[in-house]
């Protein structure tokens, strides 16, 4: 009888061999555990995907931006951010990322230099204003889901016209529902 592997491991693995990530979701991490870096370091060029969401992470360093130079996905929901290391334009590969329900009160302007880009989630923070032309100019960007944050009216007025992709706003005053 085979290992039973955990459902996240499953995911991984169907994602097949040549994607290789890495789940350390909902393991109350506070930071990114440095042992992780030695045992990953002869594969990390090889890790496309890393889940951290549902953590208590208040911080990412400078070394986790440049050691994961490869992902294509990024997944942080769930956790205590409210920036990003200016080093995340290392992330010159990276597709999509998912800061939904984190504490973001600046809109994290590092993600406009990174070419590749597509999807960008930000559901669930606290951002005001939004660098639109920078968005506007992004070549890959596809959607921003910015659901559930106290955007300015201007910027509910001047993205349409500018912006040639999905751009997610709740009404204005709409709040999150419960967890």
């Amino acid at each position: 009888m085979g290992r039973r592997r955990r459902p996240r491991e499953r995911d991984c693995a169907a994602q097949g061999a040549r994607r290789h990530c890495r789940h350390l979701a909902e393991c109350k991490l506070v930071s990114f555990p440095i042992g992780i870096y030695k045992v990953l370091r002869n594969v990390t060029d090889q890790i496309h995907l890393i889940t951290l969401a549902n953590n208590e992470l208040k911080s990412l360093t400078s070394k986790f931006m440049t050691t994961f130079c490869q992902l294509r996905e990024l997944r942080l929901e769930g956790n205590c951010l409210h920036r990003l290391p200016s080093e995340v334009s290392a992330l010159q590969h990276l597709k999509a990322i998912d800061l939904s329900r984190n504490q973001f009160r600046d809109f994290p302007e590092q993600l406009t230099t990174l070419p590749a880009l597509e999807t960008i989630n930000l559901e669930e923070n606290e951002i005001v204003d939004v660098p639109v032309e920078k968005l506007a100019a992004m070549p890959a960007l596809r959607s921003i889901n910015l659901r559930f944050n106290p955007l300015n009216a201007e910027v509910r007025v001047i993205a349409p016209p500018l912006i040639k992709f999905d751009m997610l706003m709740s009404p204005e005053g709409a709040r999150a529902p419960p967890p």
